[in-house]
């Protein structure tokens, strides 16, 4: 069955599987290196740009990622063929990181001003944030709540090929909006075309709100913009020879 998929969706699914197997259960201190951090976090290197998406934090994040991406890639694969399925998959990737950072920016930056403000030497806060020279969770017992927060933000991985996936199935729904789906949570069938707002809706919804902590709900907003901006534009121009 495995064989039947074709090779970009396949050799997608085998890579994270072999990341994940190699940095969850051989190497862990892989998580520090290839996991992506705020990009002026002392922490940040450029590669994890890139290498953040074939990062997971456990089985049941790499499951339904992998399982996403096996029930839409396909498709898409034979519909925009390898060069394009595979420009989508990565460029939604990098947009999940830019609209997750871009809100980041904005987190962060709120804090730094009153912590500067309050006086606080933030300097301290970003050389403290470094994992490699300073324990993780050194400002733990800290009673300056700002500065936590600060720290945290600093010190928080990025990992996870939702962005990438959310683009793919953005672009599904744009290409095959009619396209009647079935999901766990949802007790009827429903069309492609609905699934899209909704995932955008209630995943600002939970950025805004700070529920469901632990996910990046933004990252999955810019991995879905760019999948249905791309698959909108290339949509006018798929069946022009056929």
């Amino acid at each position: 069955m495995f064989n039947n998929i074709p090779p970009i969706t396949r050799n997608i699914i085998i890579i994270n599987i072999v990341v994940f197997i190699i940095s969850y259960l051989i190497y862990p201190q892989l998580y520090n290196t290839l996991s992506a951090y705020y990009p002026l976090s002392p922490n940040f290197k450029s590669w994890q740009i890139i290498t953040h998406m074939f990062m997971h934090g456990g089985f049941m994040h790499i499951l339904f990622n992998m399982l996403t991406l096996w029930s839409f890639g396909p498709v898409l694969e034979q519909t925009l063929g390898e060069k394009k399925y595979l420009i989508l998959y990565f460029v939604s990737g990098l947009g999940a990181f830019v609209l997750f950072n871009l809100w980041n920016f904005y987190e962060i930056q709120q804090i730094t001003t009153q912590l500067v403000e309050a006086k606080v030497n933030v300097a301290e806060i970003y050389m403290k944030a470094d994992i490699n020279n300073f324990p993780y969770d050194v400002y733990a017992n800290s009673s300056n709540e700002l500065s936590k927060e600060l720290y945290y933000g600093l010190v928080s991985k990025m990992l996870g090929a939702s962005g990438a996936v959310f683009g793919v199935v953005a672009a599904f729904a744009t290409l095959y909006p009619d396209t009647k789906l079935i999901f766990m949570f949802i007790p009827f069938p429903i069309k492609a075309k609905y699934i899209l707002p909704i995932i955008i809706i209630a995943s600002v919804y939970l950025g805004f709100s700070g529920n469901v902590g632990g996910i990046a709900h933004f990252a999955h907003v810019g991995g879905a913009l760019v999948g249905f901006l791309l698959a909108r534009s290339w949509k006018k121009h798929l069946y022009r020879f056929h």
